[in-house]
């Protein structure tokens, strides 16, 4: 399959490129990778010069702040460092890859002399550096690019990719290093899964989570992502076999997770859902997940937080038992949800404050979906949808007579989300109770935005 055509450089691009090279490109390039200040990081070259000779390198590091902290590591031994370090065989795939994208950009019917070798020119091993990170920049997977990302952590700006790992499903983020968003995907884990019944992580419920993470590492490493951090809330927190847990993700991911208390995760769900939401007075956050509901508030000296142990799973799993829901476990879960709430709130009475709430995550998504009746995946259409008390209510009654193969159907809401969307809404509907809420707004920026942006350093 041919390479798709090079978009022509303006003479104002190739004056930077000249510039930061030193001389005049030879041949026809692209940008495609740029620093926070829109200048060339790396260029994309055709594979043949002005003068149809070969040109081996499809991909230049430019960068001069990239260049200088690759040539740092080339003096110190890199290169052989990185032979030592990286998979044979998933080097010698690379070089194939990109062989073969540079050779499907000839000319069609074109029999003169062809570039030859893979990475840097090379067939095999490592010869360049800076060859291989601008591979794995433009999104080549390249594992020495990778490698070289990670030995020179904190040195390089560029695109960053964030993972929550809840208590019901885990999530990918991907900004670029102008903060907009390259990927957004979830899948449904349910890491929590039986968690109260034996205070365990279910061993199936952690490879879940793991093939998630690979997956998720994957695309991210197609943006050439050169800051990767990852999450775990409610679920990793309360298990007793959470080392487990942390070790299978570290493997997926080459990243370990960070389990955060709720203060932090409340910090985070805050300054991620704070760049949309509403700010004349500040507001409230309402994140039910899994797990956990974590209540917030802005304060003068950063937020307050009350965690509550109340969440789609929990309560799905403590009190639903029959499909659809008996009145009595739902006048159960209601009350236990009513009293919990109510211990919370008494101890910080300021999360009554007549502010605006904001609701975050799958429940408040998936509510929100349903009442517009459009796609879950429409995931920005969602964000700013207001649901009054009455019109919860009335999702909350109707979802709860259905069996579950019905609700499964539902426009808006995802099938593996079906059968814990009640215990989800009922949190969310006595949580508004609690709060003397008589609406709230979703937000599709949570958590996981908020980790995103301090990876990206742009949280103050």
């Amino acid at each position: 399959m041919p390479a798709e055509p090079l978009r022509p450089p303006t003479p104002a691009e190739v004056d930077l490129v000249a510039g930061l090279l030193g001389r005049p490109p030879t041949t026809l390039f692209e940008i495609v990778v740029r620093d926070r200040a829109g200048r060339p990081v790396v260029i994309r070259n055709a594979p043949l010069t002005s003068e149809g000779e070969p040109m081996p390198t499809r991909y230049w590091l430019v960068g001069a702040a990239e260049r200088a902290a690759v040539g740092r590591l080339e003096s110190a031994g890199g290169v052989r460092r990185a032979e030592r370090a990286v998979d044979p065989k998933e080097l010698a795939d690379a070089h194939a890859r990109y062989a073969a994208e540079r050779d499907a950009a000839l000319p069609t019917g074109y029999d003169g002399p062809r570039p030859a070798g893979g990475v840097g020119g090379t067939r095999a091993g490592v010869k360049c550096l800076h060859a291989h990170l601008a591979h794995y920049l433009a999104g080549g997977r390249d594992p020495v690019g990778r490698w070289v990302v990670g030995e020179l952590a904190g040195e390089l700006a560029g695109a960053v990719a964030a993972i929550d790992c809840g208590s019901n499903s885990t999530r990918l983020l991907v900004l670029g290093v102008d903060g907009r968003p390259l990927e957004r995907r979830m899948t449904i884990t349910r890491l929590g899964a039986g968690l109260g019944r034996s205070g365990a992580l279910d061993p199936d419920a952690i490879a879940r989570v793991a093939a998630a993470c690979r997956e998720f590492r994957a695309l991210a490493e197609g943006h050439g992502v050169v800051r990767t951090a990852a999450v775990a809330t409610a679920a990793a927190r309360e298990a007793l076999n959470a080392d487990a847990f942390v070790d299978a993700v570290a493997a997926a991911l080459g990243v370990a997770p960070e389990i955060v208390d709720p203060g932090r995760e409340a910090a985070l769900a805050y300054a991620g859902a704070g760049a949309q939401a509403p700010d004349a007075g500040g507001w409230r956050v309402l994140d039910v997940g899994g797990g956990s509901t974590e209540l917030i508030v802005g304060a003068p000296d950063g937020v307050a937080v009350r965690s509550v142990p109340l969440g789609c799973v929990r309560v799905t799993e403590q009190f639903l038992a029959h499909d659809p829901p008996l009145p009595a476990e739902l006048a159960a879960a209601r009350a236990h949800a009513r009293a919990l709430l109510a211990r919370a709130l008494a101890d910080a009475p300021e999360l009554r404050a007549p502010l605006p709430l904001v609701a975050l995550a799958g429940t408040a998504a998936a509510l929100a979906a349903i009442s517009r009746g459009v796609d879950a995946a429409a995931y920005e259409a969602l964000h700013g949808t207001r649901l009054g008390r009455a019109e919860v209510a009335r999702l909350v009654a109707a979802l709860a007579a259905e069996p579950l193969a019905q609700r499964a159907r539902r426009v808006g809401l995802e099938p593996a989300r079906a059968p814990v969307i009640v215990g989800g809404a009922v949190v969310l509907e006595e949580a508004m109770d609690a709060l003397g809420a008589s609406e709230w707004v979703h937000s599709t920026h949570d958590l996981l935005d908020g980790l995103a942006l301090e990876l990206l350093g742009a949280l103050v």
